[in-house]
C-alpha cells in the first residue's frame, strides 16, 4: 500500500499541539475589518482548537492517527 500524503490545504491551516489536539485560527479576519467592533477583533485574535467533533477528520487529514 503507498504512502499516505498529506493534505496540503491542511497542513497549511491546522496544528498538532504537543498533547495531540488539533490547533486552528479563527476566520472573519481577512477583510471588512473596519465593520466589527474592537471587541470582535479582540476575540478573533490567535487561535483556538478545533471542536472535538472534528479533530478526527482533521488528523486524519494531517496523516496522524
Amino acid at each position: 500500500m503507498p504512502k499516505m500524503k498529506t493534505h496540503s490545504s491542511a497542513k497549511k491551516r491546522f496544528k498538532v499541539t504537543g498533547k495531540g489536539k488539533v490547533k486552528r485560527f479563527q476566520a472573519m479576519t481577512s477583510h471588512m475589518m473596519r465593520n466589527k467592533t474592537k471587541k470582535q477583533k479582540r476575540h478573533l485574535e490567535g487561535s483556538t482548537l478545533v471542536s472535538k467533533a472534528d479533530e478526527k477528520r482533521m488528523l486524519k487529514l494531517l496523516c496522524k492517527k
